[in-house]
This record gives structure tokens, C-alpha cells and sequence, in this order.
């Protein structure tokens, strides 16, 4: 889960030694790269390379559900967020976690039953193959794009503070540095290896975490009273406990946060880089059992976020976390370094570290397969391709998403990454959740529906952020130097996803062609029950 706050320029002020944080992520890599190698040796299909040949149990991929979802914007963002801003900091952490709840309820396993590698053989399963696929392949190409956007900036802002890098060219450096890591992860081990990468991730992201949890509620006698008392005396602010410190100072500030959580909530159900994760087990049952796994993990990990933020409000104060290279985001490594000097600082600096590199090597591997299986596989060579050319072809995608991804991370440096997170979420929210939900659930839904709800959603999320106050007239604007902006919200989903759905419906009823009534029949049966599934998806 991706969200980071808007970097601040600030002098930099080294915290720790980075050294220390270089050789202890140093060695996170070369643990990682070996297992990685370990990982490669049995891809020798499609089904290895983009599914890891459905070989991980449920409570591995429980585990790697919680890596993926869980970004080091989770960990960083929100408890920045939660000690400037308190209850309506939490908020974040409340959002993303009934988000997932929705993704699984509703969608997950239901894909997983009725899809083979991607979200477009969902979608193109009863409707029109191919320019269903073209539109389903764009729309996760879109959301790909601007997450990995992201995490590289986020990656290059990030580093100032924990390497003491604080000039262009060196944070570009790290940038190619992170990128070229993916390329190699993603390149060698597929979808096993980045898995393996993101199951060692979560583990340390948790356990670091909850080391610090602890260790902060025992600085306060175990006592979540005398933390929120501690944190509003070092703040000088009693609202940091309550509602409307960030949002309620203004209708148009209550509506925004309408519109963001409407946005995380929905988008998170429609994220093709964790909804590709349920390809990679075996069963229904299995695919089952990952989710209740992710569930207590995630759940766990948010609460975390609740102790550590209002502990860095209490233990640094606001001051310093805004003063910091980083800004917001500097506020869990700041408390890892006032609780456990430089040594508790370099692990959690490449816990961050990790978090990128997994999370990027993820959405590569989506992106790489959506292009190759969906537009080359099947829309180029029409199904008439061996899996051994797919996969070379899903390979040299990764290294050209990786240069594009390293190239706009490196652009993007000191812009504000929340916008283009933003983007990520509207555009899965609009483009994908409604096409995902009318063809599981709408037996008459047609494919004139699919592209009507895929590329007017996609459009309009794109042409309401473009003229948003993220890009132009506002403090925080991308451009600061002009102001287009009409739309008066930083986030479209109130109005792009409502679109979304009712263009869906709208192209549905208008179309004079309907789709194959057994084709919707065989597909109905096989979302709900697994029946089928197994022998559609081994390859």
C-alpha cells in the first residue's frame, strides 16, 4: 500500500551512521540475491515465471500478500502522518485495512477461480478477447506506472536521511541503484523469487515494528493513556486525540477526504499487483487461507502504526519530524534512532530499503506479465505462442519498465509523490473495479460495457487530477509556477468512480450485441465453486 506524503526541502542534518545503514542493507541484498538465484533454478514455464508454478502454500502467500500491500509508505507515511496529525493520521491506517477486507470479500478469490495469470483473463473471459485485453492490459500498465513512480522518488527523498545524501545527482544514484536491484530480482527469479523477497520483507517490516511498538508502550508503562498524554504535552495540542485536525477545517477538506478514502477503499480491490498474488497457490482453499493470514498480519501492522506514531509525537514532537530531511516521512527512522541509537536506525533504515526494493519488484513483475501474456500472447500473436517466447518476451519487458521506472523516479524527485499515488488508486478504482465487479456479479454486462467503464473511467481519473489542485495553483502543486486547476479536490474518485460504474451500465443497455449466455454460465460457476479452475490454469 503506497502513500506518501509530500517531501520538504529542509537542510540535511545526517542521523546515524550511514555506513552502518549501507552495510546493513548491503546485506539484506545479498542474503535476498542468493535465495532469489535458489528460486530461479525451477522456472521453466509460464506458470513458474508469472505464478511460481502455484507451489506457495497459504500462509506463505498470506505473508507475501502483507509485503506487497504493505509499502514503506505504510510504515514511514502513516506514522508521520499519525504524529503531525494525530486521530486523523490513524485514519490512513483504518482506511487501507477495510480496504483489504473488501478486496478479499468481494473479488479475490473469485478471480483467483476463474483467472489464469492476470486480471484481463478475468475481464476477457465471457467478453471480446481482444479489445477487452488491450483495455485491461493499458489500465494495470497505468496504475503499475505511477506506483513505481512512487516508490522511486519516495526511495531517492527518503535517502537523505538515512544515507545523508541530500544533492540531486547522488539521490538519482540510489534511484538507479533500487531500480537496477528490481530488474536483477524480477529478471533471475519471476514471480518465485520476488515472492521469497517479499515474505523475508514482511517478516522484518512486522517484526521491526512491533520491537518498537513494545519498546515504546514500555517507555509509558504499557499505559496507551499515558502515551496520547505524553504525546498532546510534547505537542501542545489536545486535537491530536480527536477528529478533524487535517480534515474538517473546511467543506471542501471533509469532501477531499470523502473522495481519498472512497478511492483507497475501492482501488485497493482492484490492484492487479495484489490480486495477481492469489495465481500463485494451488487451491481455492489455499488461496483461502492466504487471505486469513494477510488479514491478522496487515490487521497487526496497523495497530502498530497507532502506538509508533503518537510515540515519535511524543518522544520527537512535530518540530523536529518537519525539520528533518524527509520531512513527515522521517518520523518512524527518527524514533528508531532515539530508541535504539544508530544500530536500531540501520535496521529499520533497510527494513525501508527492502520495502521499496519488494514492493517495485512486484509491480514490475505485474506490468511485465499483463504486457506480455495479455497484449503480445494474445492479442499480437492471437494464443498461437509457446510459453518460453512469452516468458523472453515478459523478461524484456521488465527491463525496459525498469529504465522508464528508473527514468521518471529520477523526474520525479521532489515532486509530490502523493500525487501520483493518487493517480495509482483513481485510476484502479475507476478503470478496473468496475469491469471486475459487473463481469463476476451482471449476467447481462457486455463487452461494449467493459470498454466504455475501463477507458471513460481511466480518462476521467486522469483529467480531474491533471487539473487538480496536486498539479497547478496550490502551495504543494507539481507546478508552482502556473495554475490551471478547476477541479477543487486533490483526489477524483468521488466523481470518477460513480462514472465508472454507471458508464458500465450505461454501455451495457445500449449495446444491441449480447455475449454468450454459457460462456457467462461456465464462468458464474466457476468464480463461486473452483470447478474447472484447476485445469484452465495449469499450463
Amino acid at each position: 500500500m503506497t502513500h506518501f506524503l509530500p517531501m520538504q526541502t529542509v537542510p540535511t542534518t545526517t542521523v546515524g551512521e550511514p555506513w552502518l545503514n549501507i552495510t546493513i542493507f548491503g546485506l539484506f541484498v545479498a542474503i535476498t540475491m542468493v535465495i532469489v538465484l535458489r528460486a530461479s533454478r525451477n522456472n521453466k514455464t509460464a506458470a513458474d515465471y508469472y505464478a511460481a508454478g502455484r507451489s506457495f502454500t497459504g500462509p506463505q502467500n498470506g505473508t507475501a500478500i502483507a509485503g506487497d500491500y504493505l509499502s514503506a509508505a505504510s510504515f514511514l507515511g502513516i506514522v508521520g502522518a499519525i504524529a503531525i496529525n494525530g486521530y486523523d493520521g490513524f485514519l490512513y491506517s483504518i482506511g487501507f485495512l477495510v480496504a483489504w477486507l473488501v478486496a478479499l470479500l468481494l473479488v479475490a478469490e473469485l478471480l483467483r477461480n476463474t483467472g489464469k495469470f492476470t486480471m484481463a483473463d478475468v475481464l476477457s473471459f465471457r467478453l471480446q478477447q481482444r479489445p477487452v485485453r488491450i483495455a485491461a492490459a493499458i489500465t494495470t500498465l497505468a496504475v503499475c506506472f505511477f506506483y513505481l513512480l512512487a516508490q522511486m522518488a519516495g526511495a531517492g527523498g527518503l535517502v537523505s536521511l538515512l544515507l545523508g545524501i541530500d544533492d540531486r545527482l547522488g539521490q538519482s544514484l540510489v534511484i538507479t541503484v533500487v531500480g537496477a536491484l528490481m530488474i536483477l530480482y524480477v529478471l533471475i527469479g519471476g514471480m518465485k523469487g520476488t515472492t521469497w523477497v517479499q515474505i523475508i520483507k514482511a517478516c522484518l517490516l512486522i517484526a521491526g515494528a512491533f520491537i518498537m511498538t513494545v519498546w515504546v508502550l514500555a517507555i509509558h508503562g504499557f499505559n496507551l493513556s499515558t502515551l496520547l498524554g505524553a504525546a498532546i504535552e510534547t505537542s501542545g495540542n489536545p486535537a491530536i486525540t480527536g477528529p478533524g485536525l487535517q480534515y474538517g477545517a473546511s467543506g471542501t477538506t471533509r469532501l477531499d477526504f470523502v473522495s481519498l478514502a472512497l478511492a483507497l477503499v475501492l482501488g485497493t480491490a482492484a490492484l492487479p499487483h495484489v490480486l495477481m498474488r492469489f495465481y500463485t497457490v494451488p487451491t481455492a482453499k489455499e488461496a483461502r487461507r492466504s487471505v486469513v493470514w494477510a488479514i491478522w498480519l496487515i490487521g497487526a501492522f496497523y495497530l502498530f502504526t497507532l502506538v509508533l506514531g503518537y510515540g515519535a509525537g511524543a518522544l520527537i514532537g512535530a518540530d523536529r519530524i518537519n525539520g528533518a530531511p524527509g520531512g513527515v516521512n522521517s518520523a518512524a527512522p527518527l524514533l528508531a534512532f532515539e530508541l535504539g541509537g544508530p544500530l536500531l536506525l540501520g535496521i529499520i533504515s533497510a527494513v525501508a530499503f527492502a520495502t521499496i526494493l519488494a514492493v517495485v519488484a512486484g509491480l514490475t513483475i505485474t506490468a511485465a506479465a499483463s504486457f506480455a501474456h495479455d497484449i503480445y500472447a494474445n492479442v499480437v500473436r492471437r494464443g498461437n505462442v509457446d510459453p518460453d517466447g512469452e516468458v523472453k518476451v515478459a523478461r524484456r519487458t521488465v527491463v525496459v519498465i525498469g529504465v522508464l521506472s528508473i527514468l521518471g523516479g529520477i523526474g520525479a524527485q521532489g515532486q509530490n509523490v502523493a500525487f501520483l499515488v493518487a493517480l495509482a488508486f483513481a485510476v484502479a478504482a475507476s478503470a478496473n473495479l468496475p469491469t471486475i465487479i459487473y463481469s463476476l456479479f451482471w449476467r447481462k454486462f457486455n463487452t461494449q460495457g467493459a470498454l466504455w467503464s475501463m477507458y471513460g473511467g481511466l480518462g476521467t481519473a486522469i483529467v480531474l487530477i491533471a487539473f487538480s489542485p496536486v498539479v497547478s495553483g496550490a502551495e504543494k502543486s507539481m507546478i508552482q509556477t502556473a495554475d490551471f486547476s478547476w477541479f477543487p479536490l486533490s483526489n477524483p474518485g468521488i466523481v470518477s468512480i460513480p462514472l465508472a460504474f454507471f458508464l458500465g451500465w450505461l454501455g451495457t443497455v445500449l449495446a444491441k450485441r449480447t455475449e454468450d449466455p454459457q460462456k457467462q454460465a461456465e464462468m458464474e460457476v466457476r468464480s463461486l465453486t473452483g470447478v474447472g479452475a484447476e485445469k484452465a490454469t495449469s499450463h
